[in-house]
């Protein structure tokens, strides 16, 4: 651990703190590190204390994340997916800080001491789940089973028994078939799916800001961003192919729009947990490509939906199916307007739906009619 911050500040970095006031926590921390009051030896307490960070310190990388981060190398390189599954906003955190591009300077120069770790999610164990409510039943019913002493012959109360099922049932059909019956909220949030045909609400759209960006290692096109969506896990890891249109300083700090329940997707070795949301000349890319802005005063996690009373209370799914191309299926009705604001318009009806949040529309800087994607 030591080594690493050395040639960390070997490197030029300031990290110590920029104000001082984030000098002394940095040194709050460095010093639990170092007694092992935070650490290695506490990743469970570590893990919670970790949700709402995505620094230890203020919004930028100091010596004390090099510090946590060299600590904790040793336990979360040797740990399996059961366990970090089970610690999320620690393997997070691990993840973001290695992923540096200091860090990774730094640690070329210690290799092997601290190479790149890889977290096989895809492979993590199943959450196993009981109903404990049937397994007692089972239990209960078999030893009132083994208890009883038949006094009849057996046929007789098997007769009796299935008339009283077939009776139980008629009774129990009749509330069911009323046709004016109005569906209770169980009802409801069921059919509450993708079974009908796709619609934008189905969309899960938050406001966005981007805390980090770097160019993907592995291919010149894309950039990698941590995007604050407003979860307590942290910041989402989202791959975007914007590098041949937006400078990387244009993309810095920027509050754009995420698509947040699409499937995750690796793209060159990296997984991707969104989609931003891009307008597009409706001449093409090379005529210009811009994010879509929400309103100045969108906080980041905050819901985007889309204008209209059978859109504006609806419910997104927890995740697109890949499968039945929901997201394919609506894009082609997005674009903007003639107000550069965006929009999605009804193939059918052709109604106009504008994307907003609570404090107003979502639109793109200069383009009139650009495709959203």
């Amino acid at each position: 651990m030591k080594n690493l911050v050395v040639a960390l500040t070997e490197d030029g970095q300031q990290l110590m703190g920029r104000s001082d006031d984030d000098q002394v926590q940095v040194a709050q921390w460095i010093e639990k590190i170092a007694d092992g009051s935070v650490g290695k030896d506490n990743v469970q307490d570590l893990n919670a204390q970790l949700v709402p960070r995505t620094f230890l310190v203020s919004n930028y990388f100091t010596a004390a994340d090099a510090a946590l981060y060299g600590t904790l190398y040793p336990v979360v390189s040797k740990f399996d997916p059961k366990q970090y599954y089970s610690h999320p906003a620690l393997t997070r955190y691990f993840d973001h800080i290695q992923s540096q591009p200091a860090v990774r300077k730094a640690a070329e120069s210690l290799a092997p001491d601290f190479s790149l770790v890889t977290f096989d999610l895809d492979n993590s164990p199943k959450i196993e789940r009981t109903t404990e409510s049937t397994s007692t039943k089972d239990k209960t019913a078999k030893k009132k089973l083994s208890e009883k002493e038949p006094e009849q012959p057996a046929i007789a109360p098997l007769k009796e028994a299935t008339h009283e099922t077939k009776e139980k049932k008629k009774k129990e059909k009749k509330p069911a078939a009323a046709a004016n019956e109005a569906p209770t909220k169980t009802q409801a949030k069921a059919a509450a799916d993708d079974s009908g045909p796709p619609v934008p609400s189905m969309i899960d759209l938050r406001v966005g800001k981007i805390v980090e960006v770097t160019k993907h290692p592995d291919a010149d096109g894309l950039y990698v961003e941590k995007i604050d969506v407003g979860e307590a896990t942290g910041p989402r890891t989202v791959v975007s192919g914007l590098v041949h249109y937006i400078p990387i300083e244009e993309m810095r700090d920027k509050r754009l729009l995420v698509v947040c329940n699409l499937k995750p997707a690796a793209m060159r070795g990296i997984k991707s947990f969104g989609m931003v949301l891009a307008a597009t000349s409706k001449n093409g890319k090379a005529d210009g490509v811009e994010l879509v802005e929400p309103p100045l005063e969108s906080e980041p996690g905050e819901r985007v939906y889309f204008e209209g009373a059978e859109f504006e209370n609806a419910v997104a799914l927890t995740q697109l199916n890949p499968k039945k191309k929901i997201f394919e299926a609506i894009q082609p009705g997005f674009i903007t307007l003639d107000t550069k604001e965006a929009a999605w318009i009804n193939p059918e009806t052709k109604g106009v739906h504008r994307i907003r949040t609570k404090h107003g529309f979502c639109l793109a800087p200069t383009l009139i009619g650009a495709s959203l994607s």
